[in-house]
């Protein structure tokens, strides 16, 4: 039976959530910003991120498939859903669940430069930089963490642990 750990309280994750949204209104102030979700997991962060942004923005995902049902990135990226929304001139703010190995969001980042964004960003929830192997720029982070397969607040193994309101390490 695998263990959940708690990693972060709700009110901590919300407390984050907050912050990050208020430096993004500050930053955008008087700029067309386009923020993409990556899906499935960034669904819940993004959606309390708009919540409390100032600013008024647009919305689209993007979907990528690199994990399947292991703990590790197989390190094949499956574009899987494609953005919609014209970005050209404007822009970008990716909005990510967990950074991780960085291929994954180095592999969004040189898709959405093709379409000759303005700006392209990174804004994720948690950034795990120990075992990243690309080198990507995030502008925005909730929270470092250092080990350990997170579950809960958007969060899957296996589709799995998504619902849970707060962020557990999971122990298999």
């Amino acid at each position: 039976m695998p263990e959940l750990i708690p990693v972060l309280k709700k009110k901590d994750i919300n407390n984050m959530v907050v912050q990050i949204a208020r430096r993004i209104s500050s930053d955008y102030q008087d700029h067309e910003l386009i923020l993409i979700g990556v899906l499935k997991g960034a669904f819940v962060f993004l959606s309390d991120l708009m919540l409390n942004l100032s600013i008024p923005v647009q919305v689209d995902f993007i979907r990528v498939a690199s994990y399947g049902s292991d703990t590790s990135s197989s390190g094949r990226i499956n574009l899987t859903k494609a953005i919609e929304i014209d970005v050209k001139n404007k822009d970008v703010l990716v909005v990510e669940d967990i950074v991780d190995t960085g291929l994954t969001l180095s592999y969004i980042i040189d898709y959405l430069k093709s379409f000759q964004p303005k700006t392209v960003k990174v804004c994720t929830l948690l950034d795990k930089r120990q075992r990243r192997q690309a080198n990507v720029k995030i502008d925005y982070a909730c929270h470092i963490v250092t080990e350990g397969f997170l579950v809960g607040y958007g969060l899957d193994y296996d589709e799995d642990y998504r619902n849970l309101p707060e962020i557990y390490h999971l122990q298999l």
